[in-house]
């Protein structure tokens, strides 16, 4: 087994569509927020508030990747 693979059994992996319910609330208590991915059995992602920006500037990130390597922009859909 490569080391690759062992790596990503390591790893928790949510696939995340357009139809799929995602819900945020503040945690002002603990200064988080949780994000709920779906309904019935949601997977909860629990965020910092000093992790809010690092978080989103990744999911931008990546954005900006997929729309440059696909040649679309905003836009265009």
């Amino acid at each position: 087994m490569s080391a690759g693979v062992a790596e990503l059994r390591d790893m928790v992996h949510v696939y995340v569509t357009a139809d799929l319910p995602i819900r945020a609330r503040a945690l002002p208590f603990a200064d988080r927020v949780e994000i709920r991915f779906g309904k019935a059995f949601p997977v909860v992602l629990i965020v910092d508030r000093s992790a809010l920006g690092q978080l989103t500037d990744a999911i931008a990130a990546g954005r900006s990747e997929l729309e440059r390597a696909s040649g679309q922009t905003d836009a265009e859909g």
